[in-house]
Parts: C-alpha cells; sequence; structure tokens
C-alpha cells in the first residue's frame, strides 16, 4: 500500500480480536474497508491512510456514493474508518481522528406521487357540478391543484381568508405563518360559482365562515376530503390509492417543469427551508427522464 500502513493495519486488526473478539471474516471486512480508502488516496496523489485529512475521507467516500454504494454501506464504511482512527489516535500513531466530525449519511427521501398534467385534468372533471356536494368537492380541488395548499389548510380555509377580486388566498401554516397564494382564473371561476348558492345549500340557514363546510355546515375532516377524493379518482381511471398531497406534489411539480423558481415555490407551499422544496426538482427531472426514455427515437 506505498508507505503500506501494513504494520498499522495488522496492529488494529490483532486489537479488534484481543478488544473485541470479532471474528475472523468481520476483522477482515475492517481491513478491506481501510486498505479501499488508502488505495484510493494513493491513486488520487491525495497520500496516504496516514496522512488523510477530514475532507480527504469525505472525497472518498463521495465517490463511493457516486460509483453506486448504498447509504447504508458508506455508513457502515465509515464505521470502519472511524474504529481504524480511533485506534491510531489512541496509539499515537496520528494526531486526530479525520472522521471525527463526518456524519453518516442519511437515506435519499422517496420521491413524492405526483400527477401527470393530464391526470390532474381527469381528476377535475371528475365531480358532477350540478350535484351540491360534488361541486363543493371540485371547487376543492381547483383551490387545492391552484394553491398547492396542505389540506388541513385547505379544510381550515374561511371566507375572511378569500380574497376573489384580488385572486388570492391567506393562508396560515405550520407554526401560524402568514402566505398569501394566488389562486389563477379556473379556480377563482368555480369558486364563484360554488358561492352563488352551492355553498348556502351545504348550511342550511346556518352560519358559519368556513369555506368548504360538511354537510353538517361544519368544519370537514381530512379524512373525509381524503376519502373524496378517492372517489373522483376512482371515477377518473386513475390510481385510487391518490391522497390530497398529491395534488400539492403535483402543484409543485408542474409549476418547476414550466419553468417556474424554484424560491417562489418554496414561499407559495409555505416551506421554511429550500431543501424540503428541492425535493421537486428531482420529482420534475425524473419526469422529463422518463417522458424522453418514452418518445424520443433514441431515448
Amino acid at each position: 500500500m506505498g508507505r503500506l500502513i501494513s504494520s498499522e493495519l495488522e496492529r488494529f486488526t490483532t486489537a479488534l480480536w484481543l478488544e473485541r473478539g470479532l471474528s475472523d471474516n468481520t476483522r477482515e471486512a475492517y481491513s478491506r474497508d481501510v486498505q479501499g480508502l488508502n488505495t484510493w488516496l494513493l491513486d488520487q496523489s491525495r497520500g496516504n491512510a496516514l496522512t488523510a485529512s477530514e475532507s480527504d475521507v469525505q472525497a472518498y467516500l463521495g465517490a463511493r456514493l457516486s460509483q453506486g454504494s448504498s447509504h447504508r454501506s458508506i455508513s457502515r464504511l465509515l464505521s470502519s474508518l472511524r474504529s481504524f482512527y480511533q485506534y491510531l489516535v489512541r496509539e499515537g500513531d496520528v494526531s486526530s481522528d479525520p472522521t471525527q466530525h463526518l456524519d453518516r449519511p442519511k437515506p435519499s427521501r422517496p420521491l413524492p406521487k405526483s400527477l401527470s398534467e393530464s391526470e390532474v385534468d381527469q381528476l377535475l372533471n371528475a365531480p358532477d357540478a350540478s350535484l351540491v356536494v360534488e361541486h363543493r368537492d371540485l371547487a376543492m380541488l381547483e383551490v387545492l391543484y391552484a394553491s398547492g395548499l396542505r389540506v388541513s389548510e385547505l379544510v381550515g380555509l374561511t371566507l375572511p381568508q378569500l380574497s376573489l377580486n384580488q385572486g388570492v388566498v391567506r393562508v396560515f401554516g405550520k407554526g401560524g405563518k402568514e402566505r398569501l397564494v394566488p389562486l389563477g382564473e379556473a379556480a377563482i371561476e368555480t369558486v364563484t360559482d360554488y358561492l352563488g348558492a352551492t355553498r348556502q345549500a351545504l348550511l342550511k340557514d346556518r352560519q358559519s365562515d368556513v369555506l368548504f363546510p360538511s354537510n353538517r355546515g361544519k368544519v370537514m375532516t381530512r379524512q373525509t376530503f381524503w376519502y373524496r377524493i378517492k372517489i373522483y379518482a376512482k371515477r377518473a381511471g386513475i390510481d385510487p390509492n391518490l391522497s390530497p398531497h398529491t395534488l400539492r406534489h403535483a402543484f409543485a411539480t408542474h409549476l418547476i417543469n414550466h419553468g417556474a423558481d424554484l424560491r417562489v415555490v418554496q414561499m407559495l407551499l409555505g416551506h421554511s427551508d429550500l431543501t424540503t422544496t428541492q425535493i421537486y426538482t428531482h420529482v420534475a427531472r425524473s419526469r422529463m427522464q422518463a417522458l424522453h426514455e418514452k418518445h424520443h427515437p433514441r431515448g
């Protein structure tokens, strides 16, 4: 291994047996992990395992990730290297542990389910607006897709939060943070029609500020709206496991697909951290890649 660190590695694996009683196979795995780092450092002209800095080890772990190693494999590798360097520090072979401040990689978040634009159209065409309850549901679906609200924000909307003249809705999100979200022409038109007669038919002369009341004139539960969406998803012939959150994902993904700035989408969704919003760039990229593979002659 070039200044092969063979003696240090042999003493380390011996200590693993003496102090921790590890099996031959486990000790060989630790040895391979250290040798892998050492070989990579030599190949990259970055010294060897005894001279490695934190950035050297971090670069090696990043290289392994880019080559296809799983987050679980990288976590195990980091554990091996940390044990090796802790031993070297204890024995006085190195002055500091380059892995001390390195965090185990977090598993990648699964991509949220979304809908294509045509699937959203199918869903929005599913309710029968001539029926009181379904007219309300249509208005809710239009607002949900137009604004990307959380379902709790949607069912909790009140009349004072809505400004049809300005075409916006005032939303109070997590932590009581307030944001203004535009509705768009389709949602404004549908909500205007809904307010004309349907809402009063639902209230049956009861007084309430709730924008989308239940049949009993009260705030609809999230579970009820989830159930209503499943009815329309089944009717539209799309995923029956659709949830209200899927339309929030579709709202964000379709905005980014059409060139919206990520920070604008962050503001509209009410995310406090931009990294939460960045998941939608992956969704958009994944969908575009799938479309390319499907339709391009050399996809």
